[in-house]
C-alpha cells in the first residue's frame, strides 16, 4: 500500500493538454503551447506541468533573441554591402584621376603622373593609356610627364620602358618629360637607354618639341591666327577691327 500514497489520479483531459504543447512546442509553436499550460494545479503532476511551461518560457526568450540577432546581422550585412559598393565606386573615381589622360593638342596626349608610382598603378597607366591610343588614331604623341612622381621602383621603371615600346608599336611616339635624379638613376640601373624614351626637361620643352615635329609635317600651326583658330577663336586683328568699328558707330 505504501507504493501508491504518492500517486497522482490525472484526467485524461489534462494529460491530452501536456501532451498537445509539447506537440505544439517541438513544431516551433511555442507560444500556443504555451496558452495549454496557463493553468497549472497544485499537485504533485503540476509540478511538471510548471516545469514544462517555465522551460518553454525560456525557449520562447531565447528564440526571440535568436531572431533579433539574425535581423541585427543581416541589417550590418546590407550596412557592409553599401559601404563595399561606395568603396569601390571610390576606387574607379581613384583609379580615373590617378591616370588623367589629357589632349593638350590635337594628336598630343599627355600622361602627368603625380604621387606614388608603384607597379600596380604602371599596370594601370599601361592598360588605360594603350587603350586610348588604339581607339584615336588621330593620336601622334605621348608625353608621360614625371614631374610629380619622385621615387619608382624597378619593376615600375621596367613598366614605363614597356609602355613607350608598345605605344611605339601603335603608331604613335612616346616621350618622358620631369624625369628626378632619382627615377633616372633607377633607369640607368636596369640598364634602360635614355635615349629610348626622349627624355625631356620639363612638360613644356616636351610639348614644344610635339609641336616642332608636327610643323616639320605641316601639322602643327605656324603663326599666332592659326594658334588661335586651333582653339576655335577669332584672330586677334578681326576683333580688333570689330572693336574700332562699334566705336566709331556709337560716336
Amino acid at each position: 500500500m505504501h507504493e501508491f500514497e504518492n500517486a497522482v489520479s490525472l484526467d485524461e483531459l489534462r494529460m491530452q493538454r501536456v501532451i498537445d504543447a509539447i506537440a505544439l512546442a517541438s513544431a516551433g509553436e511555442i507560444e500556443l503551447a504555451l496558452k495549454h499550460l496557463e493553468s497549472v494545479e497544485q499537485d504533485t503532476f503540476g509540478v511538471i506541468e510548471e516545469a514544462l511551461r517555465v522551460f518553454l518560457s525560456e525557449l520562447s526568450e531565447a528564440k526571440q533573441k535568436s531572431a533579433q540577432a539574425l535581423d541585427e546581422l543581416a541589417a550590418s550585412k546590407r550596412e557592409l554591402e553599401t559601404q563595399l559598393r561606395t568603396i569601390q565606386r571610390q576606387e574607379v573615381a581613384i583609379r580615373e584621376l590617378s591616370v588623367p589622360i589629357i589632349d593638350v593638342w590635337q594628336g598630343i596626349l599627355t600622361l602627368p603622373l603625380v604621387g606614388l608610382l608603384d607597379s600596380m598603378r604602371a599596370v594601370e597607366v599601361t592598360e588605360r593609356l594603350l587603350a586610348r591610343v588604339a581607339d584615336d588614331s588621330d593620336v601622334e604623341w605621348v608625353i608621360l610627364d614625371l614631374t610629380g612622381v619622385t621615387v619608382v621602383d624597378t619593376m615600375t621603371a621596367q613598366h614605363l620602358v614597356k609602355l613607350a615600346q608598345a605605344v611605339r608599336l601603335l603608331g604613335a611616339s612616346c616621350i618622358v618629360t620631369g624625369l628626378g635624379g632619382h627615377v633616372a638613376e633607377t633607369l640607368v640601373t636596369i640598364g634602360v637607354s635614355l635615349d629610348e624614351l626622349h627624355p625631356m626637361r620639363s612638360l613644356r620643352e616636351g610639348l614644344r618639341f610635339c609641336l616642332s615635329r608636327r610643323k616639320a609635317t605641316g601639322l602643327a600651326p605656324t603663326t599666332a591666327r592659326d594658334l588661335s583658330r586651333s582653339f576655335g577663336l577669332e584672330p586677334v586683328s578681326r576683333l580688333e577691327g570689330e572693336s574700332s568699328a562699334l566705336r566709331r558707330r556709337g560716336s
